[in-house]
């Protein structure tokens, strides 16, 4: 004799926040973290052109006049318009860089197998990916490191939908340890990252130069800012701005990016906002997707 048991399962509501559906079963929805609000861009009376940008930060870029570390003058206001950034209702992940602990060209040229030297490189993003974390942390943000390479001790193992869903809730995603693989830089981990969680846009930071020049400013005084250009004409004419793999990632995936001083104070604002900031890269002369 069969008897057919059904067991009453009541879902009080359904909340739709972003991209995704959460399920209460308490009727009560969560106060930590909600969607973010575009209050900065209402107070514009713009609306941002970007919604989910990948910042790309140079490990060098933190040092500040410092020869090694990060520099705590450096370090606070990036985090400042991070988080200004954030509030405009921009989704924001990170990819940093290492070469402030440990670079591993430096490393091979001590005679290190290149491999080796690189693996040590990639454990130096993750130390200033944790320590922008906390950072961040104590002005207010709500953050997750996620690596490439597996420390589950210290962050979450890198899960494109995982990193997804982070972003939808509102929280700054930090990516570290590059790619995981030797032999590739993190120009072309930040241009793998901003494909993998469909970005609108590369923001590629620089210390101290503001653009795309066609020769070194720091060196030629008469050397002329170019506004805007296609990743066609940026290969072809050689200008070394970002890794070649990275700009073919980027072409392939239609993501423009935008090289900018990150000094200059509301930058990424004025960049998600539609603006003209440092050179923007794209598909197209003009930098239009």
């Amino acid at each position: 004799m069969r008897v057919a048991v059904r067991l009453p399962v009541k879902f009080d509501r359904i909340y739709i926040a972003n991209r995704g559906c959460q399920a209460s079963m308490s009727g009560t929805p969560s106060t930590k973290e909600s969607p973010l609000v575009n209050t900065q861009a209402a107070k514009s009376g713009k609306d941002p052109v970007y919604k989910r940008i990948l910042l790309k930060l140079s490990g060098e870029a933190l040092m500040g006049t410092e020869k090694f570390g990060i520099a705590p003058e450096v370090i606070g206001p990036i985090a400042d318009e991070i988080i200004a950034a954030q509030q405009m209702g921009i989704q924001i992940a990170i990819v940093v860089g290492g070469g402030n602990i440990f670079r591993g060209v430096t490393g091979s040229a001590w005679g290190m197998d290149k491999a080796a030297a690189d693996y040590v490189g990639m454990l130096a993003t993750v130390m200033n990916c944790l320590i922008l974390q906390e950072v961040l942390k104590s002005k207010g943000a709500q953050v997750r490191v996620m690596t490439a390479i597996a420390m589950p001790s210290i962050a979450e193992t890198f899960i494109r939908l995982r990193a997804i869903r982070h972003l939808e809730k509102g929280r700054i995603v930090i990516f570290g340890g590059g790619t995981g693989n030797p032999h590739v830089t993190t120009d072309t981990a930040a241009a793998l990252r901003a494909a993998e969680i469909k970005a609108d846009s590369v923001l590629m930071a620089k210390n101290g130069v503001d653009g795309v020049y066609d020769d070194d400013p720091r060196k030629n005084p008469h050397a002329k800012k170019i506004e805007r250009i296609s990743f066609e004409d940026l290969i072809r004419q050689g200008l070394k701005v970002m890794d070649p793999a990275a700009v073919s990632i980027c072409k392939e995936n239609n993501i423009p990016f935008v090289v900018f001083d990150f000094a200059k104070s509301g930058s990424i604002e004025r960049i998600v906002l539609g603006e003209k900031v440092g050179t923007l890269i794209g598909t197209r002369v003009g930098g239009a997707k």
